[in-house]
């Protein structure tokens, strides 16, 4: 497993302004509302006869996802996002950290085995 701190003292932009302790979780998406706009407007296009009415993108080319960590402030409560670009990740501090979760894990896998050592081309060493 990825291992990352649970805390991390970084700057805090709300009220504190200023280096403070932050509690760190992965963000994961939402539960989609019934409600909104585009879904009741799916919904209703979707109903009656007629079957699928929008294209199902079905072309995926990405294998890894970007981790996006939630912080939030101890003293404020202020909550911000910071993305990490790369999964390997590497801290000191293994005993305070929380797992990523499965999916981060399988995408890390999938990453590990597409990668090809890099060798010099013959005709572009010339």
């Amino acid at each position: 497993m990825v291992n990352v701190p649970k805390a991390r003292r970084t700057f805090c932009d709300g009220k504190c302004r200023k280096h403070t302790n932050h509690k760190v979780t992965q963000y994961k998406k939402g539960k989609e509302s019934k409600f909104a706009q585009g879904r009741r407007r799916y919904d209703r296009k979707q109903s009656g006869f007629g079957g699928q009415t929008k294209p199902i993108f079905r072309k995926k080319a990405k294998t890894t996802k970007k981790i996006v960590l939630r912080m939030e402030c101890t003293e404020c409560k202020h909550k911000k996002q910071l993305p990490i670009k790369s999964l390997f990740l590497e801290y000191n501090n293994e005993i305070n950290s929380l797992e990523l979760d499965d999916l981060s894990m399988q995408t890390l896998r999938a990453r590990r085995t597409e990668e090809v050592p890099r060798t010099s081309h013959p005709v572009l060493s010339c």
